[in-house]
Formats: structure tokens, sequence, C-alpha cells
């Protein structure tokens, strides 16, 4: 067969080759594309890993704290359930003491009341000072109401009952009696 009218498969080798193979801006198209992607995934995931990291240090601040406070109040409900005992102990001292009586046991019931007010001390437990000071709801509870012309309304005549705070949260509120507008 002649030249001319077979073809020559040198020439047709070309031809089929750049028919499969795509064009290169196509090919750095799809793939700038691509990088596109990955990259916004890239960011999208470090995002998601700094908001991660930043609600876990929270968390761990929020536990520290919490765990704080835990053994700041620790010592609440001990304290909240010796208080009636304490009481107990005052009103025999007051009432040995306004009986006369000067004894060794008289004596040795202060001594301990001391100690367990300085034990109540070095936990963080103090009494609240009530006597002379305008009421507050929040320290105090009202028993009795008195008049009394020589105080303002509302001012505390008497304590009742001691009442206690821990680290500024009340534990018990003083018990008190106050000044009314005489009638």
């Amino acid at each position: 067969m002649t030249a001319t009218s077979q073809p020559d498969p040198q020439d047709q080798a070309p031809s089929s080759a750049s028919q499969v193979e795509t064009p290169p801006d196509v090919a750095i198209d799809g793939l700038e594309n691509e990088l596109a992607q990955v990259i916004a995934e890239r960011d999208a995931n470090f995002d998601k890993l700094l908001r991660t990291q930043a609600d876990f240090e929270n968390y761990r601040k929020r536990v520290n704290k919490d765990r704080d406070e835990d053994r700041k109040f620790a010592p609440f409900g001990l304290i909240r359930d010796l208080l009636p005992a304490l009481d107990n102990l005052r009103r025999a001292v007051d009432a040995a003491t306004a009986a006369g009586e000067t004894g060794t046991i008289v004596q040795g019931v202060s001594m301990v009341l001391k100690q367990i007010d300085e034990v109540f001390e070095r936990n963080g437990a103090k009494p609240i000072v009530s006597t002379g000071t305008a009421f507050d709801p929040n320290l105090h509870e009202a028993i009795a109401q008195v008049p009394s012309p020589a105080h303002e309304p509302m001012t505390v005549l008497q304590e009742a009952e001691r009442g206690y705070t821990l680290h500024e949260r009340v534990i018990r509120p003083s018990k008190v009696i106050v000044s009314s507008k005489p009638q």
C-alpha cells in the first residue's frame, strides 16, 4: 500500500493522546479548587481545635473553682450541726453565772466555749455582730419588735440566738429583737 492510502501510525498517536489528555489549564483549575477546599477544611478543623481547647480550658477553670469552693465551705454542715450544742453550752454558762456559780465546772465549760469559737474562726466561721446594728434580713431573723424611743426603728436591740457566717455565707441568721416606733 502506498503512503497516501494508509494513515501513518505516528500521526495518529499524538491525535489520540490529545483527545484523552485534559488541557493543562483545566487540570490546574481543578487542582486549585481542590486545594482551596482542603485549605478551607483545614481552617475549619483548626478553628474547631481552638474552640475545643478554649472550652476545655474553661471547663478546667470551672472545675478548679468548684473544687476550691467545696474546700472553702466543707465545714459548713458540721458547724451548722454543732451550733445547737454550742448554744446549750452558752446557756448553761449564762445560767450558772446568773446563779452566782463561779466554780471550776463553769470555768471549764467557758474554756471549752472559747476553744470552739477559736476552731470556728480558724475554719472561717464568725459570729454575726447584731446588737446595736441596723436589721439586715440577710443576717437577722426578727423574732419580736419592741417599741423604743431611744433607737431608730428596725435597730437590733437584743440577740436571742447568735448567728454565724462561713466566709461571708450565712450558716444561721441571728435571731433578734428589733426596735419599732413607739405608739
